[in-house]
Formats: structure tokens, C-alpha cells, sequence
């Protein structure tokens, strides 16, 4: 895909950033079945991207464009092994940003608060890009207040318990 570093370079940039900042969320975009991505190469490249402390994986999945290098590419990666490759990064996914919010439990983070109301909720990203959710209070919207992450509810959002007659 004429990509200028590999997975060396980038695994260095990923610990550099890390090492400067240790609770930096880092997502990674990933292209699945792009042409010549044999089953071996796609197993390698999800051994790296397990080993990688990311946070969470952007997945897409290959699709031809007209008028592209790649459309007239052979080796084709069948639609249905493209799909099923994408579940597994998707999981893997899952698992990442997972692991990386449970590593944030018990910090007090600061969060912005959106301006909608989702089903009764509304939410927020900390600074550092994870997912809050409060009952919704409209005087939270696009303000910043500092929450403790403790509860992870089965969505896998912070769920915490605000009210701003207590914070005056």
C-alpha cells in the first residue's frame, strides 16, 4: 500500500508516546483484505497489532474503488474473508479498549460534556478519550467537570453519578 515505515517504526512511536505519556489513548486505523492479503499476512499483522499497547483499532474493511492502483490489483480477498477478518478485529477491538479504560478505574479525569440527549444520558470524553455517561442534565452540556471512573457498565462506558447542586 506504499506506506514509508513499517511495523518497527511504528511500534517505536507507539512506546515513544507512551513513555511520554503513559494514559494516552492511541486508536489505529487498520485496511483488512486489501489485495495480496493472504491468510498468513493477516495473521501476522494481528499478532503485531494483540503486542501493540493501542487502545482501540478503527476497522475497515477493503473495498474496490474505481479508477484506483489497487482495483486492478489480482489476488482479490473474497468479500466473505474480508468481512470475517474484519470481525476479528473488531473483537480484538474490543478487548483493547477494554483493557485500556479498566487501566483508567479509579482515575479522576477531566471531561467535556456533549450537548445531546441520548436516552436520558448524556455524554462526555475525558482528556484522554474515554467515554463517560451521566443521567442527563442539561446545565452539563459543553462544560468541563472532573469525574473518578469507577463504574464500567455493560456497554463499556463509565457510568458516574453526577449532581451540580454538589459541586457548588
Amino acid at each position: 500500500m506504499r506506506r514509508k515505515y513499517d511495523t518497527q517504526l511504528y511500534k517505536e512511536r507507539i512506546e515513544y508516546i507512551k513513555m511520554l505519556r503513559p494514559d494516552a489513548c492511541i486508536g489505529v486505523d487498520v485496511i483488512v483484505g486489501f489485495p495480496g492479503e493472504t491468510t498468513d499476512l493477516f495473521n501476522e499483522t494481528v499478532n503485531f497489532l494483540k503486542d501493540l499497547d493501542i487502545s482501540y483499532l478503527h476497522v475497515f474493511t477493503y473495498s474496490e474503488r474505481a479508477n484506483t492502483t489497487a482495483k486492478k490489483m489480482t489476488d482479490v480477498v473474497p468479500v466473505h474473508e474480508r468481512k470475517e477478518r474484519s470481525k476479528i478485529l473488531h473483537l480484538l477491538s474490543d478487548r483493547k479498549k477494554r483493557n485500556f479504560y479498566e487501566k483508567n478505574k479509579g482515575s479522576v479525569r477531566k471531561v467535556l460534556f456533549e450537548d445531546e440527549n441520548h436516552d436520558g444520558y448524556i455524554h462526555g470524553f475525558t482528556e484522554n478519550y474515554i467515554k463517560i455517561k451521566t443521567p442527563y442534565q442539561k446545565d452539563l452540556s459543553n462544560s468541563f467537570h472532573n469525574v473518578e471512573l469507577k463504574h464500567l457498565d455493560r456497554d463499556g462506558i463509565y457510568k458516574v453519578k453526577w449532581d451540580l447542586q454538589s459541586e457548588n
